[in-house]
């Protein structure tokens, strides 16, 4: 398995609602969100409010190759909300 980081911006937005919006790409075998992947920091703001400016958390895609990872940046990087992807070195 090879796996994808993605940065995703969730200023804006309530919870997991930005991830819930992206387009997945179709070959994935396993996709998951949270500040575990990385974040701007722990957010400062009531659960029940959207996410400031500037924030974003971070997700991993697991795919079967490396080939299959690449085109995965490449579909993550088209997104609006998607800051940066890359190919993990593990």
């Amino acid at each position: 398995m090879t796996t994808v980081k993605i940065k995703i911006d969730v200023s804006g937005t309530m919870g997991d609602e930005a991830w819930r919006s992206l387009q997945q790409f179709e070959q994935i075998k396993s996709a998951d969100f949270g500040p575990q992947f990385g974040s701007s920091a722990a957010c400062q703001h009531p659960s029940n409010t959207p996410h400031l400016p500037g924030e974003w958390i971070g997700a991993e895609i697991e795919l079967e190759t490396p080939l299959l990872a690449q085109y995965a940046v490449y579909h993550y990087l088209k997104q609006r909300r998607v800051l940066d992807a890359d190919v993990a070195n593990l």
